[in-house]
């Protein structure tokens, strides 16, 4: 009977890690410190988690054009354990340039805690906090969370407006849409759209929901949508509000719908009013979401690309100091970088097979400036094998090129563009089967920056994603610049990209000495291995969601092994023997034959186990099991040896038939041709031997094989060159022969015994 107090079992309790749900978190400020002399702050909160010993970014809000009171419309996800203590802490900046270091912009405050605490009491506020002690203005922030559904339903909502009040003196309104969403008896802001200057009939770009955060599955919640005219001061004036539903708003997706925006404060002074104008909804369509994991389940490849700066500014290779120096003892900061990320990506590449280019050295046999050449030189096969292949291409090309200049990342971003294009015109016919990444490194400034900005903009409607990492101490704000996560980058001509697609990171930031035989492993690499690749699955899922393409069906896979072969028949204890033809002699009960034929080994191939356990084949063992003979090397499946028909011990085979199996083989004389012959030297299989004839593939090969009334035959003496061999003998016509006894070397007879070389 079991134990009532069993013992307890760590394995059987929670499993480490195991999440319990996905939560989104909303933030909202109070009395922010005002940092700007003009206008107000331009405030912007940023999300990080303690993971690895240090702070980690989870991800950033939209900036909120002057104001001391923003209520940020951008959500942060993250992963929530009952089990685990996670600290967060939530900085708040006023935002002064484009760039996305934070370390030229105003702080204006911190606050830190536990996610449980923020679960346990949403909405949860805290004073934010400048070096331990309160702002001046006693700043807050509050944040709610927020369960995510498994709700894999994205809305797409497209809105106008028309008619709407006039609320400038010296021209038109500047509107703008804030939709809201109930949530504990209060709205909650869910989406705010962007600015149309000077219009009162506005179209809004098309923007895009997931359901659970528009009702949380439930299609009767109640939305409410208000528009406001933007100021220059960062203030807003109310236009005018409707509410509805999502079940009210899916008639959309067959024809427009029109709501009055209704200002209740005129509604009531003023007789007569009618509205502020008109909320239109000009589509609105319903979507699947499917996951990164989705698309790789269906067979999705990435393939991943490095390319390496190879320009002057990285120093001399042979100096220490050199940010290209191979050290024996330890990775540089390329290598590092290389395996840390790239020990990621192969896993999703079947072929392990990845290009790999360099950018501004002169290259050979011109030596001219290049900035998209192959490192193993081989522009029509640019691809090593795997990213130990990819690090020793790059020490070998360190030797042959001359670092030089400029530095210009353009042409090796179209470069991996134009494998995206041929992959992208593909998708028609072959789905989602390949997303590119490109692994960037550099150490400093782009020369470039205008044309890469082109580039990327162009490779962002492609199944395409840049990877860049900054080697050393220089300065990267162009790099940040390209990494435009609050906004989509904009090329000099004006174009937007479509999606984001860009990660820096600088090396410096993960950088900790380690060994080579790390492998990449080492708690730096790993945690930027994790840092610029967090974004990838992202990036992927909005690609395919722009070009409206779901996953391949993923192959149909057995439930268990037991399941992976389904024979029609029961599986042979035992080797099948060929059928025996007709009036084939019966010689396994041949008393002479010395001893019964091994059991064969069940489910194993024939050349497996040793040949004598193996009645019905030819001997296939190498020489070094037959006693007495000198060590012969064991030949590949024999080839082109003249075919051996199996000893006469063996039944229901046909004597001397030749074997289809080794094409080629000389034929084999009948019987009837021996009689009154020499015995003949061994088989043919044992090259090396002296024979009469000469066999064309084996010069000292006899192509004959004995005749089964051998095998009934005395013992004869042994050969004086060739220990454990008979010697030739004249032998009498075969009528009347008494029986011999078989060759050692045949199986199934116990061996003679090996005689002392003279």
């Amino acid at each position: 009977m079991m134990s009532l107090y069993a013992p307890y079992n760590p394995v059987a309790a929670v499993t480490p890690n195991e999440c319990v749900s996905t939560v989104e978190l909303r933030i909202r400020c109070q009395n922010l410190l005002n940092k700007d002399i003009i206008s107000l702050s331009d405030p912007l909160a940023v999300v990080y988690h303690f993971q690895g010993g240090r702070w980690m970014e989870l991800g950033r809000t939209e900036m909120v054009k002057n104001s001391l009171h923003p209520v940020f419309g951008k959500s942060i996800e993250t992963k929530y354990y009952f089990e685990e203590v996670q600290k967060i802490k939530v900085s708040v900046y006023d935002i002064d340039n484009l760039t996305h270091t934070l370390t030229d912009d105003d702080f204006l405050g911190e606050m830190e805690c536990t996610l449980g605490q923020i679960v346990s009491c949403s909405p949860f506020t805290k004073h934010l906090l400048i070096n331990g002690s309160p702002t001046s203005t006693k700043s807050t922030i509050t944040i709610t969370a927020d369960e995510v559904s498994n709700a894999k339903e994205l809305v797409e909502f497209l809105f106008a407006a028309e008619d709407l009040d006039k609320k400038d003196f010296f021209g038109k309104s500047d509107p703008f849409l804030e939709i809201f969403r109930t949530h504990r008896d209060n709205w909650e802001l869910i989406h705010r759209t962007e600015v149309i200057k000077n219009n009162l009939n506005p179209r809004w770009q098309a923007f895009e929901k997931p359901m659970h955060t528009l009702c949380q599955g439930d299609h009767s919640k109640k939305l409410k949508i208000d528009c406001y005219d933007w100021n220059n001061d960062g203030t807003k004036d109310f236009i005018g509000s409707t509410c509805t539903t999502i079940e009210t708003m899916m008639g959309a997706t067959t024809k427009a719908i029109v709501w009055p925006l209704v200002n209740e404060k005129k509604a009531k002074k003023k007789k007569g009013y009618k509205d502020s104008g008109r909320l239109v909804l000009r589509s609105m369509k319903v979507t699947e979401l499917h996951t990164f994991l989705e698309y790789v389940f269906g067979g999705m490849q990435i393939n991943f690309t490095v390319a390496i700066d190879f320009t002057g500014s990285n120093g001399d290779p042979r100096q220490p100091s050199s940010l290209h120096y191979i050290d024996p003892y330890r990775p540089n900061h390329y290598m590092q970088a290389i395996r840390a990320v790239g020990n990621i990506c192969q896993d999703y590449d079947s072929d392990k097979l990845f290009p790999a280019f360099g950018f501004g050295a002169r290259i050979p046999p011109v030596m001219q400036v290049s900035h998209e050449f192959p490192l193993n030189f081989n522009m029509q096969n640019p691809h090593c094998a795997g990213i130990d292949g990819v690090l020793t291409a790059y020490q070998s090309c360190l030797h042959q090129v001359q670092l030089y200049g400029p530095t210009n990342a353009a042409p090796i971003i179209y470069q991996t563009a134009r494998f995206a294009h041929a992959a992208q015109q593909a998708e028609s016919s072959q789905g989602a089967a390949s997303y590119f990444i490109l692994l960037m490194l550099t150490d400093g400034v782009l020369s470039d920056l205008n044309d890469t900005k082109s580039a990327i903009v162009y490779a962002s409607t492609l199944p395409m994603s840049l990877i860049i990492v900054g080697v050393g101490n220089a300065d990267f704000t162009d790099m940040e610049i390209l990494d435009s996560d609050n906004c989509l980058l904009q090329a000099a001509n004006g174009n937007v990209a479509k999606r984001d697609i860009v990660q820096f990171v600088p090396f410096r930031e993960f950088y900790q000495r380690s060994s080579y035989e790390s492998g990449g492993t080492d708690a730096s690499s790993i945690e930027l291995a994790r840092h610029v690749l967090a974004e990838v699955p992202r990036q992927v899922e909005s690609y395919y969601k722009m070009r409206r393409l779901p996953p391949k069906t993923p192959p149909q896979r057995p439930a268990s092994l037991d399941q992976t072969v389904t024979p029609s028949q029961p599986p042979p204890s035992a080797p099948p023997r060929p059928p025996a033809p007709a009036k084939s002699p019966d010689y396994s009960k041949a008393p002479a034959s010395g001893s019964a034929p091994g059991q064969p080994y069940p489910n194993m191939g024939p050349n497996t186990a040793p040949p004598q356990h193996y009645p019905g084949t030819a001997p296939q063992a190498p020489p070094s099991q037959h006693p007495g003979m000198a060590p012969q090397a064991p030949p590949s499946q024999h080839p082109g040896m003249a075919p051996q028909a199996p000893p006469s011990q063996h039944p229901g085979m046909a004597p001397q038939a030749p074997s289809p199996q080794y094409p080629g083989s000389a034929p084999q004389a009948p019987p009837s041709q021996y009689p009154g012959m020499a015995s003949q030297g061994p088989p043919p299989q044992y090259p090396g031997m002296p024979h009469q004839a000469k066999s064309p593939q084996y010069p000292h090969v006899t192509p004959q094989a004995p005749p089964p009334q051998y095998t009934h035959m005395p013992p004869h003496a042994q050969h004086p060159q060739y220990p454990g061999m008979y010697a030739p003998q004249a032998q009498p016509p075969y009528p009347g022969m008494p029986p011999n006894v078989p060759p050692a070397q045949y199986p199934g007879v116990p061996p003679y015994p090996a005689v002392r070389k003279s």
